[in-house]
């Protein structure tokens, strides 16, 4: 045995290796030790190797799926080594003492999960390969347990943001790629070939040519065939289902890297939770499906104006019905999640439940689709969605006929075909129903002649039916002529068998197992038949998802009085009472008011100089209106009284910043990269919003970094921008950049208290009210009194010379300054740098040696 499980883990490599034996799985050795401090389960020990004792731990078959989901969670794979015999088949193979065969019929990643118990119902679960050809880059991405598989083109620049967009469970790359650093898993090179790729596509969706699902680069195929590779390995060659890949392009969506993702809080807040998050506070579908689409469309907000307005027509349809939004709902909030059942089924661990999920879920979509059908101004992308929900009489009457209203889990007791469909199955259950009558008729009739009426006919895997008597009784039973035949003696009790029951116990057992590999058959049937159909059940998941998505975006815009944005081809943002989805609904739980703002750019005001104390809301202000981009190009109404947007092509945001230990950056070096890649990469129609710029390092440093960039995204960038500071003296640009405005959020003092009024009015703030902040967050009275003095001393001091910006005014424009700073030569560096050395002869080297001395001595 221990040699098959040594074969196994190293097929399984650096998997947790689960091999079955009986009724558990165990892990043995170095295995077990991680798998038991995991799971917080007993280690222990059996036998020898190599002279140590074989550490081991097991877990209970009937309940593995609890514990690979903590191994999962904790970052582990895990291989299932299961039996591929019976014991039968083993012993007539190789005799009575062979070994049941055992194979690695599965490999359980983080990417590959299906299992219901294993997934959040409520999010993608995307496996994610990197491919590399010809130079280019691209990214192939499955989500197994719905079908989902996307293929998009990218540039080294962009892979981290669309990683960050997909958040995937799992990243695989080959192992000599530049991409192998921000994999989880790595594969052999020959799996990411462009050439296997394309064959690998055309073999699984059985067609001649990839023309008809769209235009691949050889980068597309190089991911696309490694992610398949991988997913075969896993499912140890039963791919799992994956419907035709989508050709996609990194620019047909807002482009948001992964620091602007977590400083906006977009999918999930910084504690890493939904709950906080602007998804969080917009979500209000009701199934499954449509949490993971609304997710995805808030992760990639449209670049494509019409697309947007055929979701936001949609939304407004039923926003402006309040009947047909709640009868919908109503609708969809009873369907199952017929994608992730279809994904089972095709995974080849589906159950009789999962048919029945999809027999009620098709049947709603069907009877929704005859309501959305019949309404008047149907939106064009509602009236396409509709036919789609139809079409599966045939499929819906086979399974309705096939299957119990409740069909279970587990088929292992059957009872899932429902009566009538088959009448030999019929038949055979009506044996057994009357085999088990007549046991218990000879119950009776055994008690009556042996007078033992503690007798009892009882079951077990061992002995089958037997009589059961105690054991003050046995010997009465023991006698020759009583027609009993001892089977066993326990301590309270002697069993028993007679021909009579022996016979009668045979029909019962042979009904029940014929009846059930009926159902077993009929069960593989009907999946078979499901699966014939699973592109157009696929087709109707994604329209129910998509639908349930427009009626929670209506739902929402109607609880907090959202308005629809209107879409326009120039650059501007003018926002009308625009607020913060996720900062008013937490103050409405307090019953608090939020305060809302303008927010007006345009080609003569891009870029907006906000100042004003902390606290005051320039965080909340610069947030809210990014947040209202990524909402209005997602295709949802926008929290604002009006709003009339101009496309966004690139979403930046430098709100914040951590220590990344991790990569050696402190603070102020992770804010100047950030800041860094956004003048490198911001358009003029991007959105950025930058706070605080500058403040990690000295005052007159820091002072010199955001004046620099402010300029930088004046002159070059001329994208939208809304720049919070606390240094008053960059408002002196309001006179040297045309396109600069300078406001602030309204501040008083009343008797000796700070009144935050987040408000935003325009001009420069008079003041930064540090020391009220400082004395309404609890700072002794002693400090902040000493802090008052050493601040007029200052102030004295800023008065007497100028100030700290004294000299600016005379400082040109960035644009003028386009000479560098000329280097000082270095006439050394610079004669050694000339020398040919491996021409020089001894004599020539020699006088070349007291010519540089005696230029170093210059």
């Amino acid at each position: 045995m221990m040699a098959q499980y040594l074969a196994l883990k190293a097929e399984a490599q650096d998997c947790l290796l689960f091999y079955r034996m009986g009724d558990f799985f165990e892990l043995f050795f170095d295995d077990a030790k991680v798998a038991a401090a995991c799971l917080d389960i007993a280690l222990t020990a059996r036998g020898e190797h190599d002279g140590e004792k074989v550490a081991m731990c097991g877990v209970p078959a009937h309940a593995a799926e609890s514990y690979l989901a903590r191994l999962i969670k904790a970052g582990h794979r895990v291989a299932i080594a299961d039996q591929i015999e019976m014991p039968e088949e083993a012993k007539k193979r190789a005799g009575s003492k062979a070994l049941v065969g055992r194979a690695i019929v599965r490999v359980v990643t983080a990417g590959t999960l299906t299992e219901e118990a294993l997934l959040d119902s409520r999010a993608a679960n995307w496996c994610v390969a990197i491919g590399e050809a010809a130079g280019g880059i691209a990214l192939a991405a499955a989500d197994i347990s719905t079908g989902l598989f996307e293929v998009i083109e990218t540039d080294r620049q962009s892979l981290s943001a669309e990683i960050a967009r997909l958040a995937p469970a799992e990243i695989v790359a080959a192992e000599d790629s530049d991409a192998a650093v921000l994999a989880t898993t790595l594969r052999p090179r020959g799996e990411f070939d462009s050439a296997s790729g394309e064959a690998r596509l055309k073999k699984l969706h059985g067609v001649a040519t990839l023309d008809g699902f769209g235009q691949f680069s050889r980068a597309g195929l190089a991911a696309a065939g490694g992610l398949v590779a991988y997913l075969d390995h896993t499912a140890r060659g039963s791919l799992p289902f994956l419907r035709p890949p989508v050709c996609s392009r990194t620019d047909a969506c807002m482009a948001i890297d992964a620091a602007t993702r977590e400083s906006l809080e977009l999918t999930q807040s910084v504690q890493g939770a939904r709950a906080g998050s602007l998804l969080g506070a917009v979500d209000r579908t009701v199934s499954g499906a449509g949490a993971r689409l609304l997710a995805q469309d808030i992760a990639a907000p449209l670049m494509n104006r019409e697309s947007v307005e055929a979701r936001l027509d949609c939304v407004q349809r039923l926003h402006d019905d309040p009947g047909l939004r709640d009868a919908t709902r109503a609708t969809l909030r009873a369907l199952p999640d017929i994608g992730r059942a279809l994904g089972r089924l095709a995974a080849g661990r589906g159950s009789p439940r999962d048919l029945g999920q999809l027999r009620d879920g098709l049947d709603g979509a069907w009877q929704l689709g005859e309501r959305l059908e019949g309404i008047a101004d149907c939106p064009p992308l509602l009236a396409d969605l509709a036919p789609r929900l139809r079409g599966h009489g045939a499929l819906i009457d086979l399974l309705r006929r096939a299957l119990v209203p409740d069909p279970p889990v587990d088929t292992d007791k059957g009872g899932y075909i429902a009566e009538g469909f088959d009448a030999a199955l019929d038949d055979l259950r009506r044996t057994g129903a009357g085999g088990r009558r007549a046991i218990a008729a000879l119950e009776a009739k055994y008690r009556d002649e042996t007078g033992i009426n503690a007798l009892k006919v009882r079951h077990n895997a061992v002995l089958g039916y037997h009589i059961e008597v105690p054991s003050r009784h046995g010997d009465k039973l023991m006698q020759p002529d009583s027609g009993f035949t001892h089977r066993q003696t326990l301590a309270g009790v002697v069993r028993f068998n007679s021909p009579e029951l022996h016979e009668t116990a045979l029909k019962v057992t042979q009904a029940g197992v014929h009846a059930l590999a009926a159902e077993a058959a009929h069960l593989e049937g009907l999946t078979a038949t499901a699966l014939d159909s699973r592109e157009a059940i696929a087709a109707t998941a994604d329209a129910l998802a998509r639908i349930d998505v427009a009626a929670a975006l209506a739902e929402r815009a109607a609880e907090g009085g959202w308005t629809r944005p209107a879409l326009v081809d120039h650059a501007c943002f003018e926002v009308s009472g625009g607020r913060h989805p996720v900062v008013e609904a937490a103050l409405a739980k307090s019953g608090e008011r939020f305060v809302a703002n303008d927010c007006i750019l345009s080609e003569n005001s891009r870029l907006w100089l906000v100042t004003g104390p902390n606290m005051g809301g320039k965080s909340t202000f610069l947030r809210q209106n990014a947040l209202i981009a990524v909402l209005a190009q997602a295709g949802s109404y926008v929290p604002a009284a009006q709003a009339t947007l101009g496309l966004v092509d690139r979403l930046f945001s430098r709100v914040g910043a951590s220590d990344n230990l991790a990569r050696g950056r402190s603070t102020f070096m992770v804010e100047m990269v950030e800041t860094a890649a956004i003048l490198a990469q911001a358009t003029p129609r991007s959105f950025v919003i930058l706070d605080e710029v500058g403040r990690g390092t000295s005052t007159y440093d820091g002072l010199a970094i955001a004046w620099a960039v402010v300029e930088a995204i004046h002159e070059d960038n001329r994208c939208r921008c809304l720049f919070a500071t606390h240094y008053h003296e960059l408002t002196r640009l309001a006179e040297r950049c045309d396109a600069l405005s300078l406001h602030h959020v309204r501040a008083r003092e009343w008797k000796g208290d700070l009144v935050l009024l987040h408000e935003v009015a325009d001009g420069p703030a008079d003041r930064s009210y540090g020391l009220a902040v400082a004395r309404l967050a609890g700072m002794a009275p002693a400090t902040v009194n000493r802090a008052k003095a050493v601040l007029a001393r200052l102030e004295a001091g800023r008065e007497k010379t100028g100030g700290l910006a004294a000299g600016l005014d005379d400082l040109p424009l960035f644009a003028a300054m386009t000479e560098p700073e000329a280097e000082e030569g270095d006439a050394l560096r610079d004669a050694l740098e000339a020398l040919d050395v491996d021409s020089l002869s001894p004599r020539e080297a020699l006088d070349k040696l007291y010519a540089l001395k005696a230029l170093a001595n210059k």
